[in-house]
């Protein structure tokens, strides 16, 4: 089986610095090389090919060690991208685990929004048979010096009505005093930068003065 496909950038940059320091054309043996190293099963098989193709342009004595230290780096580099892609499913596999288990508590959060849900139902239909029941009581008891369920509500409602219209006036309150401190902010600018102007008027005109007593 052949070796498997690599990330093949950082060893073709390798491989061409070394092809180009023993004068060997890049551009026509580099790719040839590396189909080589890919297609090739064994390290002998490698070396032999490698072997065939550097030995007219190498030194018997050399073609060896070169084909080796070839070899070597591609196996190198062979190694880091595998680490690399290990590591790029370890933290893709994370990634889906920590989505599943997001999903999985929105999952739960849904039904326990729904079982609220269900609960504060029931206890408001509950509570409206107590109300129903307790304003049916009241209208079978006689209505003199006793507040009625309207009047109960009525109270509630007012009371409920003057808060808000006490919110509502403080927040009123508060943007009038905002609106009066941005304004009188600009006023107070235009008027240092009148001044300014002025103090620069004067200034020019006593300059001009003393110049016309020379």
């Amino acid at each position: 089986m052949a070796a498997p496909l690599t990330d093949t950038g950082e060893f073709e940059s390798w491989l061409n610095d070394r092809l180009d320091l023993l004068e060997v054309d890049r551009e026509v043996y580099g790719a040839y090389i590396l189909g080589i190293l890919q297609e090739e099963e064994t390290d002998e098989e490698k070396e032999d090919a490698l072997q065939g193709i550097l030995s007219a342009f190498l030194e018997e004595n050399t073609v060896e060690d070169v084909c080796k230290q070839i070899i070597k780096q591609w196996e190198e580099c062979c190694s880091k991208s595998a680490a690399k892609k290990d590591a790029d499913d370890a933290e893709v596999q994370a990634i889906a685990s920590m989505i599943e288990k997001q999903a999985q508590i929105v999952v739960k959060q849904k039904e326990v929004s729904e079982e609220s849900k269900k609960r504060k139902e029931a206890l408001l239909a509950q509570y409206a048979n107590v109300t129903d029941e307790e304003d049916e009581a009241e209208e079978e008891e006689p209505t003199t010096g006793n507040i009625t369920g309207n009047d109960k509500s009525l109270f509630k409602n007012t009371n409920v009505e003057l808060v808000l219209n006490r919110q509502k006036q403080k927040r009123d309150h508060a943007r009038e005093e905002a609106q009066k401190k941005k304004e009188m902010d600009k006023m107070q600018r235009e008027k240092d930068k009148l001044a300014k102007q002025d103090r620069k008027e004067k200034e020019k005109k006593r300059t001009q003065k003393g110049e016309r007593k020379r």
